[in-house]
C-alpha cells in the first residue's frame, strides 16, 4: 500500500529531527571541539573581508581554514558515533 502525503512528509519531518538531535547530542558532548569549530568561522569570516592584496597568503589561509573547519567536524562527526 502506498505511502500517504502525510506519512510521506512525517517521516521526513522525524529524520530531520533526529538529525538535528544527533548532531545536537554531539556538538554537546564535544564542547571544545565546538567551541573551535566557531573560532575557526569566525576566523574565515575576516579573512574573506580583509583585503586580497596579500601575495595570496590570505587565499591559502582561507584554504587552510577550511581543511581545519573539516577536519574539526569530522571529529565531531567520529566522536559522535
Amino acid at each position: 500500500m502506498p505511502m500517504s502525503r502525510f506519512g510521506l512528509v512525517s517521516s521526513i519531518v522525524c529524520l530531520a529531527v533526529g538529525a538535528v538531535a544527533g548532531a545536537t547530542i554531539a556538538f554537546a558532548a564535544q564542547p571544545h571541539m565546538a567551541n573551535a569549530l566557531g573560532s575557526l568561522q569566525a576566523a574565515r569570516a575576516e579573512l574573506v573581508r580583509a583585503e586580497p592584496n596579500k601575495g595570496g597568503h590570505r587565499e591559502r589561509a582561507i584554504a587552510a581554514v577550511d581543511q581545519a573547519i573539516a577536519e574539526a567536524r569530522a571529529g565531531i562527526a567520529y566522536a559522535g558515533n
